[in-house]
């Protein structure tokens, strides 16, 4: 615990108990987009369950009621969206995310290596961000329709390397289909292990065919 941790918004959301009906032997944290709220990706937990039968899904809502949409939530500030801006949001984002991951790793009796991150769009940024730099290093991070925000400082700052799927549609029109590309290049430039999946004529959204590819990775690598 850090002296500043009480200065952090506390973030809630709706969750799914193990399917195993087990006490869970992971945690999944489910991180949705800009203006929407944990409620909107809480049913991922029943595509991923068959896969991660022993696994406890939380659906965090963003910490920030969104500056457009008075009903959802965001990670952080997209008015402005220079780089440095981008940077210190998903910076902050980080922090409120990471502040909620102790208390609930802790609670749970599970550590690091049992925790697995799924984000979408803004939330793929915040689980990057957060995911690079949580040492030891988590079990997994699967980033839907998303970005890589300051890949200049991966360097200095990420010493963590977690197995990484990246799954994106390639006629997006909200988060350019560029972005996953220019994620993957970075990260892989800095060592990281990442997969790459094109989803062909996908907008800004995810399909069964994301899904299957994300339940593949994460068969591979997370361990029952």
């Amino acid at each position: 615990m850090h002296a500043h941790d009480h200065h952090l918004p506390h973030i809630t959301g709706p969750f799914r108990e193990p399917a195993s009906g087990g006490a869970p032997k992971q945690l999944v944290i489910l991180l949705h987009g800009w203006g929407a709220d944990g409620a909107n990706l809480i049913d991922l937990a029943d595509e991923f369950a068959a896969t991660l039968p022993d696994a406890l899904f939380v659906a965090p809502n963003a910490p920030f009621e969104c500056e457009v949409n008075p009903y959802g939530y965001q990670w952080f500030s997209l008015t402005d969206r220079q780089p440095q801006h981008m940077l210190a949001g998903a910076r902050h984002a980080a922090d409120i995310l990471n502040h909620f991951i102790d208390h609930a790793l802790h609670d749970l009796k599970l550590d690091n290596s049992q925790l697995i991150l799924i984000g979408f769009s803004q939330g793929t940024m915040t689980a990057l961000h957060a995911g690079l730099r949580r040492m030891p290093a988590i079990g997994a991070i699967v980033g839907f329709s998303g970005a890589l925000i300051g890949a200049e400082v991966l360097a200095d700052e990420a010493k963590a390397k977690p197995p990484i799927c990246l799954i994106h549609g390639e006629a997006d029109d909200v988060v350019p289909f560029a972005a996953m590309k220019h994620a993957t290049d970075s990260m892989k430039a800095h060592g990281l292990d990442v997969e790459a999946h094109p989803r062909p004529f996908l907008g800004h959204s995810i399909d069964m065919d994301g899904i299957k590819a994300a339940l593949a990775f994460l068969k591979k690598h997370i361990k029952a």
